[in-house]
């Protein structure tokens, strides 16, 4: 069942993408400092690429007039300007749609040879998402975006997830999901945001989702270059951002020049295991964040949230979240580039602290692409289902190490996605005290075919 899963859904992407004709636009990679330096408002460039005339396009960042779009993040979060763009795009008299997503198909087994008793498993699945977002100027200041994220994990990976050692976080059937990763909601994001600009270097942008993504963390990892070739979620998603899926979250944010202020309110509590549905929303929880963008080349981001009850099974403790977040981006021609991220984050509970983090890479040497994530964790005895004295939390240690490559075998169509086969490796450090659950030092591994939106040139923009 999940081989015929997998099938019928890589079958149904190119078919759909097909039937989209959008714009595949080509990029000189070297021109999107420029955009971010001198502020250029994208719909007032002419562009003609291929058979395409792409003149009056408006390609400014969804939440600003002034910013480039390779700003865009995930919710309102932003990345390094010099970041590829793997998109369609498709001008719609005055509005810019914009559509990306990717879907792995895979077959991954964690800690292979493992002893009885030991913890692990195996699955064939096919994680994905995908993604659409809207936008349009209004009047002489003011930019609407409109985003819709689905995914279809619940299909595809079942209402459990999929197995990933040391992973955990969010419920199922009571239990908690331990060495599993918890699918993410057919609906994982509907939003609107409007900005106003005061002036090139002062906008001021109210975002509103149901669900969407509170002013929480570095840009999530479904959308990080960095990570883009990995099919696993990071260890480290519920110290970092595990918030990108909120049922309910306003944020008003104020940028100055390469600076942006936020503040959001939001529910708390993660989604439920009913993945098709929409969580009540509690409007329970608070955070702040500032972001930074020095250079084309580099984001940074510092933040704290106020988290209320964020797990179902331990509804009395609230956690507060702090990161910091170093993103870098540098490209040297099409498909040639380097992405990387180096995230901090800490929770702090009624009975202490857990740290996480995480460092990892993505290089792309025209098809072939090198990639590793290495993290450093520490984890409760709760988190992992390890018995322990009632009342008592220790915490134990895990590093984790992944080393993989993928290379392009093709574009499926003029302007159809990408094919890329893969493969990656991890080894786990585990405390002493969990050796007995998990082996000395675990391995697993996984083979994958990946299907994304094409890279974005622009090599034929007039700047």
């Amino acid at each position: 069942m999940p081989l015929l899963r997998l099938f019928v859904f890589a079958l149904l992407l190119p078919t759909v993408v097909s039937a989209q004709h959008m714009h595949n636009a080509t990029a000189d990679t070297s021109q999107h400092g420029g955009m971010h330096q001198s502020g250029m408002h994208m719909g007032d460039s002419s562009m003609a690429h291929g058979d395409h005339d792409m003149h009056d396009m408006n390609m400014s960042h969804a939440y600003s007039r002034y910013l480039p779009m390779s700003r865009n993040g995930s919710g309102t979060a932003w990345q390094p300007d010099a970041t590829p763009m793997y998109m369609w795009m498709q001008h719609k008299g005055p509005w810019m749609l914009m559509y990306h997503g990717a879907v792995f198909g895979r077959y991954t087994n964690q800690n292979i040879g493992r002893k009885n008793g030991q913890r692990g498993g195996s699955t064939l699945d096919a994680p994905n998402w995908f993604m659409t977002m809207a936008q349009r100027n209004v009047g002489q200041r003011g930019l609407l975006n409109l985003t819709l994220m689905v995914s279809l994990d619940p299909l595809t990976e079942g209402n459990n997830g999929y197995p990933l050692l040391f992973q955990s976080g969010e419920a199922y059937k009571g239990n908690p999901l331990v060495d599993r990763q918890h699918p993410h909601d057919l609906f994982s994001g509907l939003s609107v945001g409007y900005t106003h600009a005061f002036s090139q270097d002062v906008d001021m942008t109210l975002y509103l989702g149901y669900p969407g993504e509170p002013a929480v963390g570095p840009t999530a990892f479904m959308h990080r270059i960095s990570a883009m070739s990995n099919p696993d979620a990071p260890l480290s998603h519920h110290w970092v951002d595990a918030t990108h899926i909120t049922f309910g979250v306003a944020t008003l944010g104020v940028r100055y020049k390469q600076f942006k202020l936020e503040g959001s309110n939001f529910t708390g509590r993660e989604p439920n295991e009913y993945r098709y549905g929409f969580d009540r929303p509690r409007s329970d929880s608070w955070a702040a964040r500032l972001m930074w963008n020095p250079t084309n080349e580099l984001s940074l981001q510092i933040g704290q949230a106020w988290v209320k009850s964020p797990e179902e099974l331990h509804a009395d403790e609230d956690v507060q979240r702090t990161t910091a977040g170093l993103m870098h981006s540098r490209q040297w021609g099409d498909y040639h580039y380097i992405a990387s991220s180096f995230i901090w984050g800490m929770n702090h509970y009624a009975f202490g602290n857990e740290h996480a983090v995480l460092a990892e890479t993505n290089i792309a040497l025209g098809k072939p692409t090198v990639y590793g994530r290495y993290e450093f964790l520490q984890k409760d005895a709760e988190e992992l289902t390890v018995p322990h004295t009632e009342g008592t939390h220790p915490i134990y240690n895990v590093h984790a190490l992944t080393l993989g490559a993928s290379y392009r075998l093709a574009q499926l169509g003029q302007h159809g996605p990408e094919l890329h086969v893969g493969a990656q490796g991890s080894v786990y450090r585990p405390d002493d005290q969990l050796r007995g659950y998990y082996g000395k030092t675990p391995v697993s591994a996984q083979v994958y075919l990946r299907l994304n939106a094409p890279l974005m040139r622009m090599s034929g923009m007039k700047m």
